[in-house]
């Protein structure tokens, strides 16, 4: 394998990459900051509630992996021939050693605790000796392996509330992560919705492996009301969302939120006031779960 490294302005560094996976037979494209480390480093990522200082770096590394040296010189080449590439540089053309990419991931992801016995383990570690609900699940291309402090909220909350709730819709399921919480802690009949199709196959092979029953589909497929409502997803949707997701809930039951900045809670409490009263229940690393309970008849 071969690494190309290139140094773009910011205005390259999007179609470049486009044309280097697209067109030149690039295995993958990574950028880092060209500025890193010296006095003319820019942060471009901010703070949880605050905007990002700038949208992308003056100066860029790219760093091109290639199946041979043959393919990343010609890749070199063309893009060097074009006129609109002015200002891009080729910095190096190197073998990259061999090395165990599976391995390297994997030591990426640990065991995730929830509670002191409630823990998410990565199918190649052993789970923890105090473990006494775990959730098997590895990494993939649906958001919920358990690592973000909104998935951990909402999986807090629900070995909190532990029950043997009749049904339970998770709305927006990603991998499924919430629906098989909730079944190890009681729940009986759960539907996980999702708009993304992926993500339904997703949820059904994670539910699968860990040996528990649900029906998974797009949001459609989620009919009447529910106990317990989970909707981990972003704020601006959930806003979107309130008269469904309110109307999912049975009377008496509960509505959980997640993926809300603690800057957002006044903007998701107006939007739900018609329905329920919302609550900030949890907070995490400037993210807050809200919670609210639908009056009973």
């Amino acid at each position: 394998m071969f690494e190309l490294v290139l140094r773009a302005p910011q205005a390259l560094v999007e179609d470049v990459s486009d044309v280097l996976v697209d067109e030149l037979e690039a295995l993958s494209v990574s950028v880092e900051d060209a500025d890193a480390g010296s006095d003319a480093e820019q942060p471009i990522f901010g703070e949880p509630g605050m905007p990002a200082p700038q949208p992308a770096w003056g100066r860029s590394t790219l760093r091109v992996l290639f199946a041979d040296d043959a393919t990343a010189e010609q890749a070199a080449t063309l893009l060097l021939a074009q006129d609109w590439t002015a200002g891009l540089h080729v910095q190096a053309l190197a073998e990259v050693a061999e090395q165990d990419w599976v391995r390297l991931t994997q030591s990426q992801f640990e065991p995730v605790p929830i509670t002191p016995v409630f823990w998410v383990v990565p199918s190649w570690h052993a789970p923890p000796a105090e473990a006494r609900l775990v959730i098997r699940l590895d990494p993939g291309l649906a958001f919920g392996t358990g690592t973000h402090p909104t998935t951990r909220m909402c999986l807090r909350w629900i070995a909190q509330h532990a029950q043997a709730w009749p049904r339970v819709l998770d709305y927006g399921c990603g991998s499924g992560i919430l629906a098989i919480g909730a079944a190890l802690h009681g729940a009986q009949a759960i539907d996980a919705v999702d708009i993304d199709a992926a993500a339904v196959e997703s949820t059904r092979a994670n539910a699968a492996a860990n040996g528990v029953a649900l029906q998974a589909g797009l949001p459609d497929a989620a009919q009447g009301e529910y106990p317990l409502v989970l909707a981990n997803i972003l704020a601006t949707p959930l806003k979107l969302l309130a008269p469904l997701l309110c109307g999912r809930v049975a009377p008496g039951g509960d509505l959980v939120l997640a993926g809300i900045l603690e800057r957002q809670a006044d903007e998701l409490t107006a939007a739900y006031a018609p329905w329920l009263a919302l609550q900030v229940s949890d907070s995490e690393d400037g993210w807050i779960l809200m919670t609210g309970r639908r009056v009973a008849s």
